[in-house]
């Protein structure tokens, strides 16, 4: 194995925990601080967190299983059950039997719910890329990188792949 490709254990250090150097921590915390701006953008638009997550996955195609949606979200099944539920209620998705399994109910967004998914992911897409826009081309790609592998290792859903 070569030098490069050898992992290398952290420098010794002091094991106290520190919190605000934990990187558990801080990776958390960064978390809040732009879940709490974009939930702001997102209460705007009279959508929750979670109904913007169950939304933007039903985005990504004609028609979602519910179960799909968990799968590809932090959310377990009665979160997203409830998400799906409000959103069906604010006439922005509709549920209806999957024509292969009958068993199966898929979730798909209306006409209204389309127009809305475009408006809230232009507001998200603007913030991201002003928040990327502190780093550079190398490191977004790092970035991407880091998050894909911290990802894979801790089983996070829906975040394993680099978007760049």
């Amino acid at each position: 194995m070569s030098a490069s490709n050898r992992k290398e254990k952290p420098a010794a250090r002091d094991r106290t925990l520190v919190l605000n150097r934990f990187a558990p921590y801080r990776i958390v915390a960064l978390g809040h601080a732009i879940g709490d701006r974009l939930r702001r953008a997102y209460a705007d638009e009279n959508v929750t967190i979670n109904e913007w997550r169950v939304l933007a996955v039903i985005a990504q195609a004609d028609a979602v299983a519910a179960r799909d949606v968990v799968r590809l979200t932090p959310m377990d099944k009665m979160t997203v059950s409830r998400a799906v539920a409000s959103l069906e209620a604010k006439g922005i998705a509709e549920r209806s039997v999957d024509a292969r399994d009958r068993r199966v109910n898929t979730v798909s967004l209306t006409a209204d719910g389309r127009v809305l998914f475009a408006r809230i992911s232009t507001l998200a897409l603007d913030y991201e890329d002003e928040i990327m826009g502190v780093l550079t081309s190398e490191e977004r790609d790092s970035f991407d990188r880091i998050l894909a592998k911290l990802s894979r290792l801790t089983g996070a859903a829906g975040c394993d792949t680099p978007s760049r």
